[in-house]
C-alpha cells in the first residue's frame, strides 16, 4: 500500500503539439526534459497529438509512441487521453499525466459547432492517503459564445461530483475576455488560485513576452499554496503559452 502523501504538486501546460510559435523547430524531447524538472505529480497536457504520420515522416525524433505516452516516460505511471481533433493525418486533444494510479476517465465532448473541436477530460485520480482526487484538464474554444457555453457544460460537470471531492481544474481557458472566471467562482464553488493569491489571474500568453490571462488552476476542497508561473528559459522558447504549477494541500 502506498505511503500517505501531504500534498499534490499541479502543473499545467499548453504543448503547442510540441513545436514552437510559429512551429518553427519540433522541441518535444526539450519540452519533456523541462517538464521533468518541475517534478509534479499530476500534469495537465493540451494540445498534444496522439498520432501524426506525416510528421512522423518529416522529424527524425518524432517519438514511436504517443506524445503524451513520450512525455510521462517512466516518470508518471499513468495517464489519460482526450481525443478532440481527428484529421487525415492524425489526432490531437488533452492528456493528464499521474504519478498516482487513474481509476477511470472520460472525455466529454464540448464541441459546439463548426470544425472546432473541444472536450474536457474528467480523470479520477486515487491519492494515498486522501481517496479520489477529481482532474479536469480543459482547452476551450476561441470563439466567445463557443466558450460561454462550455463554462456551462463545465460548471454542470463539477456540480455533478460528489460534494466533498476535492476537484482541480486546469488548462487553456482562451479566455482573453475575462468572462469565464466569474461564472466558474458563483456556479460551480471553485476558486482560481492565482487570484486567491495574488489578487489576478496570472499572464501566460503570448509567452515571450505574456499579456493575456488564457491559462488558469482552479480548485475546490483543497489548499494552493505558492502558485507559480514559470515564466523563465526554457520554458519561453518550448510553447507559445507559459505554464502554471501549484501544490495543494487536500
Amino acid at each position: 500500500m502506498a505511503s500517505a502523501v501531504d500534498s499534490v504538486r499541479v502543473l499545467t501546460v499548453n504543448t503547442h503539439k510540441g513545436f514552437t510559435t510559429f512551429n518553427r523547430r519540433f522541441i518535444l524531447p526539450e519540452l519533456r526534459e523541462a517538464v521533468r524538472a518541475v517534478s509534479a505529480d499530476v500534469v495537465f497536457l493540451q494540445e498534444v497529438h496522439g498520432t501524426h504520420e506525416r510528421h512522423a515522416l518529416r522529424f527524425h525524433d518524432w517519438p514511436k509512441t504517443p506524445q503524451y505516452e513520450f512525455l510521462a516516460d517512466s516518470i508518471w505511471t499513468d495517464f489519460a487521453y482526450g481525443r478532440n481533433a481527428v484529421y487525415p493525418d492524425g489526432d490531437h486533444g488533452n492528456a493528464l499525466l499521474s504519478k498516482f494510479p487513474i481509476l477511470r476517465y472520460e472525455n466529454l465532448d464540448v464541441s459546439i459547432a463548426g470544425p472546432e473541436r473541444r472536450g474536457l477530460l474528467h480523470s479520477v485520480v486515487e491519492v494515498p492517503g486522501h481517496g479520489e482526487l477529481h482532474a479536469i484538464c480543459v482547452h476551450l474554444g476561441l470563439r466567445e459564445v463557443h466558450r460561454q457555453q462550455q463554462i456551462r457544460l463545465l460548471c454542470d460537470l463539477v456540480l455533478s461530483l460528489p460534494s466533498d471531492a476535492p476537484v482541480v481544474i486546469a488548462g487553456d481557458f482562451n479566455d482573453w475576455r475575462l468572462k469565464a472566471n466569474a461564472p466558474l467562482t458563483e456556479c460551480a464553488g471553485v476558486y482560481e488560485v492565482f487570484e486567491r493569491a495574488n489578487g489576478q489571474l496570472a499572464k501566460s500568453f503570448p509567452a515571450r513576452c505574456p499579456m493575456l490571462r488564457l491559462d488558469r488552476i482552479y480548485v475546490r476542497n483543497a489548499t494552493a499554496r505558492e502558485p507559480r508561473i514559470l515564466g523563465n528559459k526554457p520554458w519561453t522558447h518550448l510553447s507559445d503559452h507559459l505554464p502554471l504549477a501549484v501544490e495543494l494541500q487536500l
